[in-house]
């Protein structure tokens, strides 16, 4: 029995390795496109973004979509969270590639973040960024920190905005490390030592931002570049969730153990699982789930659009230390 449970906890013992996926949930939303996922404990649904069509919606565990905001002029909507308050529901809106409704006066150009009510899906806040900071524009992730000041990543301009309490903006951080072609900056949490944690789809590097300092800006020491990463998960104190999509499509846990100065990877997903192009991760009851975006499918104009998407549980094979 023992040799039989060691042998589990190994990564390295094929007859351990699963050869199935994880389990899904599947919604009807077509296309939709979700690519920001966060879940609300208090009602139990996950709600949902979309890229494509500039919406918000609500999904069940038993795979239920019903939508809550459907307003064009939003183009596409990314990263998402829940306000500390629990009643607004804040999210990034952006012409940056996939809109179906894109326009030359927005392509590139739009950075919002926008906040609903979430039972009734009434907007409650509305606030321009793309004034603070010239070049182009990709407004992508969010996180709040314990002063319920919002962050935002800008993916085009590279800089991160804050967003008082109040509802004033500013440009909050920028530095020479951020700077990269392309999509960068991306995924951001905050961690509650006073910090935030942000992530670059071009260089691959993972940032530490002081809150009081934005100035004090160091890249996190890691085994690895994570290109094309995305959406970020903190799990307590010393881990981190890297959603990493791009053709890896794997999704990767951080340990660290001196407050993000430097993080080991420590567990990672598996090529069975085969998630297709995720995007973001929200902590539902204990676990992991994983939106996936599937955009791959729209750097093809040959494709049709799906119609279904999912929700996948993210399950954690430990690495050798």
């Amino acid at each position: 029995m023992k040799k039989i449970i060691a042998c589990i906890l190994m990564v390295g013992c094929a007859s351990a390795i699963p050869d199935q996926p994880t389990a899904r949930i599947e919604f009807n939303a077509p296309e939709s496109y979700p690519e920001g996922i966060t879940y609300d404990n208090t009602s139990d649904v996950f709600f949902v973004s979309s890229a494509r069509l500039g919406s918000v919606g609500k999904v069940t565990p038993a795979g239920v979509y019903s939508p809550l905001i459907n307003d064009p002029s939003f183009k596409s909507t990314y990263g998402m969270k829940i306000h500390p308050d629990g009643k607004r529901l804040f999210f990034c809106v952006s012409d940056a590639n996939y809109s179906k409704f894109t326009s030359p006066d927005t392509r590139k150009k739009m950075a919002r973040l926008i906040g609903i009510d979430m039972v009734t899906g009434k907007k409650t806040d509305d606030i321009d960024l793309s004034k603070l900071t010239s070049g182009n524009h990709f407004a992508n992730d969010l996180t709040f920190d314990d002063q319920k000041n919002a962050y935002v990543t800008d993916s085009f301009s590279n800089v991160i905005y804050k967003v008082s309490s109040g509802g004033q903006a500013s440009v909050f951080a920028e530095s020479p490390l951020f700077k990269t072609e392309g999509v960068g900056l991306n995924g951001i949490v905050y961690h509650p030592s006073g910090y935030l944690l942000t992530v670059s789809s071009g260089t691959g590097a993972i940032y530490k931002i002081d809150v009081k300092n934005p100035k004090n800006v160091i890249r996190v020491a890691t085994d690895q570049f994570f290109m094309n990463g995305d959406g970020l998960l903190l799990m307590g104190n010393q881990k981190l969730i890297v959603v990493q999509n791009g053709g890896s499509d794997k999704i990767y846990e951080l340990t660290s153990e001196d407050n993000f100065t430097s993080a080991k990877l420590s567990a990672s997903t598996l090529a069975a699982d085969r998630f297709t192009y995720p995007s973001t991760a929200a902590l539902a009851k204990d676990k992991v789930w994983v939106m996936n975006a599937k955009f791959s499918e729209l750097t093809d104009s040959t494709n049709v659009p799906s119609k279904r998407f999912e929700i996948q549980h993210a399950r954690f094979m430990p690495l050798p230390k």
